[in-house]
């Protein structure tokens, strides 16, 4: 009785290691929910950031390297293309989450707290919140291996 009980523990700790993430499990390619953008995640200087570098335009007769930045805040960062901006940032790993980060939404132009998971290894829960993260909302990133064709 006393070796089932011991193999049962041991199975149920080796499954609990399986999900375990390391920390540059998250780098590379995501595709936003809507499909509208891609973010590259990457870490420098021990945190983690995102940086657009693929989106689809809201008309079709832009460019994406044309967007710009137009509900920013901030006046002087208006005129700026989206592409390439920084959307990610200062994110720690602990415990298979990344957090401590933020994140900007181009859509509101504003900027909200955020933390980072994963489903696995090819999906990522990404929540973005006012104050405590009980008060936010969460998406569901896609990894891929590419980025899509310019539009």
């Amino acid at each position: 009785m006393h070796i089932k009980k011991i193999l049962l523990l041991f199975t149920l700790i080796l499954s609990s290691n399986l999900f375990a993430f390391s920390e540059d499990d998250i780098l590379g390619l995501w595709l936003s929910k809507k499909e509208d953008g891609v973010i590259k995640i990457v870490k420098k200087e021990g945190q983690f950031q995102g940086y657009l570098v693929w989106l689809k335009p809201l008309l079709k007769s832009q460019k994406q390297e044309d967007v710009l930045d137009l509900e920013n805040p901030e006046d002087s960062l208006k005129s700026r293309k989206l592409l390439g901006v920084k959307m990610l940032w200062g994110f720690k790993f602990d415990d298979d989450q990344w957090e401590g980060g933020n994140i900007y939404d181009p859509v509101s132009g504003k900027t909200y707290s955020a933390k980072m998971s994963l489903e696995d290894k090819q999906e990522l829960n990404l929540r973005g919140y006012i104050g405590i993260s009980l008060f936010g909302r969460t998406e569901k990133w896609k990894r891929i291996d590419s980025l899509p064709p310019k539009l």
